[in-house]
């Protein structure tokens, strides 16, 4: 990120105070960071994904200006919520799109890394709902896959915003990766 962290939590506090003119210079200072993560996100997902990079990233902030005004407290905890927003938009793309088609013996074909191409709606479905078990068992663990996961983040990053070493969060993911793994297979 171009921008120092001074000046992106600054900017954060200063919209969170109401000052639209923040607002848009915080949007303007990471969208190019958030347009990475949609795309890393929507390279998992089916070929011919309805959404683009662009349009996740433009309905994301449009959530973040339309719902309950956030307390921000830093670039960590923004891209925190912004990778629950993103993996809130995709579910429920996910879920329309199952819903349209009901049925058609689906199946779960997530790989052991939890990398793979999410090709169908139900299988985002379903790791959305194992995700949900996991927060309930392990919040840490939940927020490393959701980092990792919906916000595309590597280990370094991930390690960096939850300010916990690299070795930790790699042994957290291979955890919790195992987990959903083992949940998602049953």
């Amino acid at each position: 990120m171009e921008q120092g962290q001074d000046s992106l939590t600054g900017w954060l506090r200063a919209w969170s105070a109401g000052d639209a003119e923040a607002g848009a210079r915080l949007f303007e200072s990471v969208y190019a960071e958030l347009r990475v993560v949609a795309a890393r996100q929507l390279a998992k997902e089916r070929p011919g994904h309805t959404y683009q990079p662009t349009a996740l990233v433009n309905e994301a902030f449009l959530k973040l200006l339309r719902g309950t005004p956030v307390d921000w407290q830093d670039r960590v905890h923004f891209f925190a919520v912004s990778s629950r927003i993103i993996r809130q938009i995709l579910v429920d793309h996910g879920r329309r799109r199952n819903a349209q088609r009901r049925g058609g013996g689906n199946e779960i074909t997530l790989q052991p890394e939890l990398h793979g191409e999410t090709n169908d709606a139900v299988e985002l479905l379903a790791i959305d709902t194992a995700l949900d078990r996991l927060e309930s068992l392990n919040e840490r663990q939940a927020r490393i896959v959701e980092l990792r996961y919906f916000g595309g983040l590597t280990i370094e990053e991930v390690a960096v915003a939850t300010e916990q070493s690299e070795a930790t969060v790699s042994r957290q993911w291979r955890a919790a990766r195992a987990w959903l793994y083992r949940q998602l297979a049953a």
